[in-house]
Protein backbone atom coordinates (compact mmCIF):
# COMPACT_ATOMS: atom_id res chain seq x y z
CA UNK A 1 0.00 0.00 0.00
CA UNK A 2 1.01 3.41 -0.43
CA UNK A 3 -0.03 6.84 0.79
CA UNK A 4 0.32 9.91 -1.39
CA UNK A 5 -0.20 12.97 -0.14
CA UNK A 6 -0.51 16.53 -2.79
CA UNK A 7 0.35 19.98 -1.72
CA UNK A 8 1.29 23.30 -3.03
CA UNK A 9 -1.89 24.13 -5.31
CA UNK A 10 -3.34 27.47 -4.83
CA UNK A 11 -4.51 30.67 -7.26
CA UNK A 12 -2.38 32.49 -9.22
CA UNK A 13 -2.58 35.14 -11.64
CA UNK A 14 -1.96 33.97 -15.70
CA UNK A 15 2.12 33.64 -16.07
CA UNK A 16 2.95 32.96 -12.75
CA UNK A 17 4.48 29.94 -11.05
CA UNK A 18 3.32 27.20 -8.73
CA UNK A 19 5.18 24.34 -7.30
CA UNK A 20 2.86 21.23 -6.34
CA UNK A 21 4.83 18.11 -4.26
CA UNK A 22 3.74 14.73 -3.67
CA UNK A 23 5.05 12.80 -0.65
CA UNK A 24 4.61 9.30 -0.56
CA UNK A 25 4.46 6.68 2.26
CA UNK A 26 4.40 3.25 2.20
CA UNK A 27 5.69 0.96 0.08
CA UNK A 28 9.55 1.03 -1.52
CA UNK A 29 9.69 4.15 -3.46
CA UNK A 30 12.05 3.44 -6.00
CA UNK A 31 10.11 0.59 -7.21
CA UNK A 32 7.10 3.07 -8.54
CA UNK A 33 6.61 5.43 -11.42
CA UNK A 34 5.39 9.19 -10.88
CA UNK A 35 2.70 10.82 -12.29
CA UNK A 36 0.62 14.21 -12.41
CA UNK A 37 -2.39 14.10 -13.95
CA UNK A 38 -5.39 16.96 -13.81
CA UNK A 39 -9.18 17.07 -13.71
CA UNK A 40 -10.97 20.35 -14.99
CA UNK A 41 -15.06 20.25 -14.00
CA UNK A 42 -16.80 18.86 -16.24
CA UNK A 43 -13.66 17.04 -18.09
CA UNK A 44 -11.88 14.03 -17.56
CA UNK A 45 -8.70 13.39 -16.01
CA UNK A 46 -6.02 13.95 -17.78
CA UNK A 47 -2.30 13.17 -18.27
CA UNK A 48 0.32 16.02 -17.26
CA UNK A 49 3.80 14.53 -16.61
CA UNK A 50 5.62 11.45 -15.31
CA UNK A 51 8.68 10.54 -14.25
CA UNK A 52 9.88 6.48 -14.21
CA UNK A 53 11.18 4.83 -11.43
CA UNK A 54 15.10 3.61 -12.18
CA UNK A 55 16.54 6.42 -14.73
CA UNK A 56 14.39 8.74 -14.01
CA UNK A 57 13.53 9.85 -17.68
CA UNK A 58 10.49 11.93 -17.97
CA UNK A 59 7.49 12.47 -20.09
CA UNK A 60 4.55 15.37 -20.37
CA UNK A 61 1.61 16.14 -22.12
CA UNK A 62 2.30 18.39 -25.26
CA UNK A 63 0.18 21.11 -23.27
CA UNK A 64 2.47 21.41 -21.29
CA UNK A 65 5.54 20.37 -22.41
CA UNK A 66 8.06 23.33 -21.93
CA UNK A 67 6.42 24.89 -19.44
CA UNK A 68 6.20 22.20 -16.33
CA UNK A 69 8.94 19.98 -15.28
CA UNK A 70 8.65 16.48 -12.95
CA UNK A 71 11.52 15.69 -10.66
CA UNK A 72 11.79 13.11 -7.91
CA UNK A 73 14.12 12.73 -5.12
CA UNK A 74 14.24 9.28 -3.93
CA UNK A 75 15.67 9.56 -0.73
CA UNK A 76 12.89 11.82 0.49
CA UNK A 77 10.26 9.60 -1.27
CA UNK A 78 8.79 13.19 -2.42
CA UNK A 79 7.77 14.30 -6.37
CA UNK A 80 7.44 17.61 -7.77
CA UNK A 81 5.87 19.23 -10.52
CA UNK A 82 7.35 22.98 -11.33
CA UNK A 83 5.09 24.79 -13.23
CA UNK A 84 5.81 28.06 -15.02
CA UNK A 85 4.02 30.61 -17.64
CA UNK A 86 0.34 29.01 -16.07
CA UNK A 87 -2.56 29.61 -18.23
CA UNK A 88 -6.00 29.79 -16.89
CA UNK A 89 -6.42 26.44 -18.97
CA UNK A 90 -4.51 24.56 -16.60
CA UNK A 91 -6.95 25.37 -14.00
CA UNK A 92 -7.80 22.13 -12.57
CA UNK A 93 -7.17 19.92 -9.51
CA UNK A 94 -4.29 18.02 -9.70
CA UNK A 95 -3.84 14.57 -8.69
CA UNK A 96 -0.15 12.73 -7.75
CA UNK A 97 -0.22 8.70 -8.72
CA UNK A 98 1.87 5.81 -8.41
CA UNK A 99 2.24 3.06 -10.70
CA UNK A 100 4.41 -0.22 -9.50
CA UNK A 101 7.60 -0.76 -11.79
CA UNK A 102 5.27 0.50 -14.88
CA UNK A 103 7.07 0.33 -18.02
CA UNK A 104 5.04 1.75 -20.63
CA UNK A 105 1.53 3.51 -21.12
CA UNK A 106 2.65 6.64 -18.57
CA UNK A 107 -0.31 8.62 -19.61
CA UNK A 108 -3.08 5.94 -18.65
CA UNK A 109 -4.33 7.19 -16.05
CA UNK A 110 -5.90 2.85 -15.87
CA UNK A 111 -2.23 1.61 -15.48
CA UNK A 112 -1.40 3.80 -12.12
CA UNK A 113 -2.51 2.00 -8.82
CA UNK A 114 -2.47 4.57 -6.26
CA UNK A 115 -3.72 8.06 -5.71
CA UNK A 116 -3.43 11.37 -3.97
CA UNK A 117 -6.49 13.60 -2.76
CA UNK A 118 -5.66 16.03 -4.95
CA UNK A 119 -5.01 19.65 -4.93
CA UNK A 120 -6.77 22.57 -6.65
CA UNK A 121 -4.78 25.07 -8.98
CA UNK A 122 -6.34 27.93 -10.48
CA UNK A 123 -4.83 30.20 -12.63
CA UNK A 124 -6.85 33.92 -13.34
CA UNK A 125 -6.69 35.78 -16.38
Amino acid sequence: QVQLVESGGGLVQAGGSLRLSCAASGRTFTDYAMGWFRQAPGKEREFVAAVVWGRGRTYYADSVKGRFTISREDAKSTVWLQMNSLKPEDTAVYYCAAALRLLSGWGDRNRYDYWGQGTQVTVSS
